[in-house]
């Protein structure tokens, strides 16, 4: 069908019920629709939507240059075309604090079902690169607190994070978000948790619901039944899949510039009979059909 018909009201109550049940949500980090609609098929709880893949997708680096109209129509693209949940990175809200207000809207009129906001300083850098500053607490108290008051439908999901953990230790990481959790943050996010030992100091605060970056890159390898055991609320996965769809694009190109053919590695692409599965192609033709009936 050309998108989901469940409304975006729902998926936000089916995020916020697993959370309070108790269950991990798996988000896989999609980089388009297609790639949400495999997350999907692959009975996935929700879809995750990164900032640096959307500044990646257009060429650019994840340093603050995208805006909030293009994270909510690219997001929005994705959040549409499955019946999951989708959240979504909002940078440091992209402004003032009346920014993270209208950011909120604008992912509330997109579908989404929540986003994070950090606490980091313009421009804003890859979470533990090099060059990162983070604004005072209360600075990002006040981010929170607009996207709180910004929001239409209390079911979105505002998610503080901080990236404070590299730069002023866990003492102060778990202080700031106290705070953040004060300010009306429903989830705290806690970036650059690399072990178990890490993830059960945050939980074991009892702050909030916690959303764990498993990075498989930057050191967290944890497995989705330590996540379970844990007791985490939310895991993404921002950047594998896609950084696994350009390793390929990269081999498939030094092989075509090497001996003149990708043929030779047809056996591990996307076939056309499942690609037309993937985007349900034989309804799309039943509607156009019947269309052409009337």
């Amino acid at each position: 069908m050309p998108a989901s018909r469940i409304e975006a009201s729902a998926k936000r109550e089916a995020l916020r019920r697993r959370i309070r049940q108790g269950r991990l949500t798996v988000m896989p980090g999609a980089f388009n629709a297609a790639v949400a609609q495999m997350v999907a098929g692959h009975g996935f709880g929700g879809v995750y939507v990164s900032g640096h893949m959307i500044a990646a997708a257009r060429g650019l680096p994840d340093i603050g240059l995208t805006t909030s109209v293009e994270v909510a129509e690219a997001a929005g693209t994705i959040a549409r075309m499955t019946d999951l949940p989708t959240i979504v990175d909002a940078d440091a809200g992209f402004g003032s604090p009346l920014s993270a207000e209208r950011t909120v809207q604008l992912l509330e009129d997109a579908g989404l079902a929540g986003c994070h906001i950090e606490d980091q300083a313009d421009p804003k850098r890859v979470g533990g690169g090099p060059g990162l500053l983070l604004v005072e607490p209360e600075a990002a108290a006040r981010r929170i607190r607009a996207a709180v008051r910004g929001r239409r439908d209390e079911r979105f999901l505002v998610i503080a994070r901080t990236d404070a953990l590299p730069v002023e230790g866990m003492g102060k990481a778990l202080d700031r978000a106290r705070l953040y959790r004060e300010a009306g943050a429903d989830v705290i996010f806690v970036e650059g948790l690399k072990s178990a030992a890490d993830v059960a100091a945050v939980h074991e605060t009892g702050i909030a619901p916690m959303l764990v970056n498993v990075n498989e890159l930057g050191g967290n390898r944890l497995t989705i039944g330590e996540l379970e055991r844990l007791g985490v609320a939310i895991a993404i996965y921002p950047m594998a899949l896609m950084r696994l769809a350009l390793g390929a694009a990269e081999q498939g190109l030094a092989a075509l510039r090497a001996s003149g053919s990708m043929v030779g590695l047809t056996a591990g692409m996307y076939g056309p009979e499942k690609l037309a599965r993937l985007l349900d192609v034989a309804s799309y033709e039943e509607l156009v059909d019947e269309g052409d009936r009337r």
